[in-house]
């Protein structure tokens, strides 16, 4: 029997099953954690229930919630994506020979990085208009309407000013990964730096930094609940909203914290999925239990 299947695999009898044994211990493996999980459900269940949790109001008021999301994912993407264009452009300027480029990529990383979020979303949302006022008194017309921002754009601005900051140092330490000596090889080739950063630095960057910016993505759509504070109607602000109207905080608020639970696993699973995709024909640690 063994004979027949190593014809037909090309794998021999001695390798299959150990194979074999990896599959099992992974099935296992598997098994187990869907074990705990249901365990720790069981127990959460169990504690909301002593809780006296309302169940039936949570559930009346779960499409509310979700019809919430829309605004978080598109104040999300959406800073993400600014967050992503300034990230590469500081930490290239933070990798720039020119004392300028560096000293003002350098500048902004330390400013951002060192005042909290919550005040740059209020200076984007309230600062800025009273910047604009006193612009116009020194003769800028027109100024104050210009950084009159509604508050979508206000949040969506905060926040990718913010995560392009943190994401700024994430992208230089991916470059910087990349050896030497592929550099001095590509340039010994004749490319120039453009075509080396396009070609050679770039593709292999991009795959140390996915995880990174996957993490800051989830990030980011915990801290979009920060829009909320300017009256934008997202998750949270909607969960507030409907938990002070009936004096059901608790239950709203765990409501929407299983949504942005399940909006994460998902983001999770989406970012697993392109690290297997960019790490093809990489050999990589497997976990202990495997």
């Amino acid at each position: 029997m063994e004979m027949d299947e190593a014809l037909m695999t090309g794998i021999p009898p001695v390798a299959q099953r150990v194979l074999n044994k990896i599959d099992a211990r992974k099935r296992r493996y598997v098994i187990n954690m869907m074990i705990v999980f249901f365990t720790i459900l069981v127990a959460l269940s169990a504690v909301l229930v002593l809780l006296g949790i309302d169940l039936g109001f949570m559930f009346g008021w779960l499409w509310f919630l979700v019809e919430g999301i829309g605004i978080t994912a598109i104040v999300s993407a959406a800073a993400i994506t600014i967050g992503v264009i300034l990230g590469l452009l500081g930490a290239l300027g933070r990798l720039s020979r020119s004392p300028i480029t560096n000293g003002i990529a350098t500048f902004y990383v330390s400013l951002i990085r060192g005042t909290p979020l919550l005040v740059q979303v209020y200076v984007w949302y309230l600062a800025l208009p009273q910047i604009g006022k006193q612009l116009e008194q020194l003769g800028v017309p027109g100024i104050q309407k210009i950084l009159t921002l509604p508050a979508i754009p206000a949040g969506i601005l905060a926040l990718g000013v913010c995560y392009g900051a943190y994401l700024t140092e994430t992208f230089r330490a991916g470059i910087q990964s990349i050896s030497l000596g592929q550099t001095e090889a590509a340039m010994a080739l004749g490319m120039s730096r453009g075509q080396l950063l396009r070609r050679i630095i770039m593709p292999q960057a991009i795959r140390v930094v996915i995880p990174s910016v996957g993490n800051e993505f989830i990030a980011m759509i915990k801290d979009s609940s920060l829009v909320s504070l300017m009256g934008v109607w997202e998750l949270s602000y909607r969960a507030r909203k409907i938990g002070r109207r009936y004096f059901r905080s608790l239950e709203m608020l765990l409501m929407a914290a299983a949504i942005y639970w399940i909006m994460c696993i998902f983001l999770q699973a989406v970012q697993s999925r392109i690290e297997e995709r960019l790490a093809r024909g990489e050999r990589r640690a497997q976990p202990w239990n495997q």
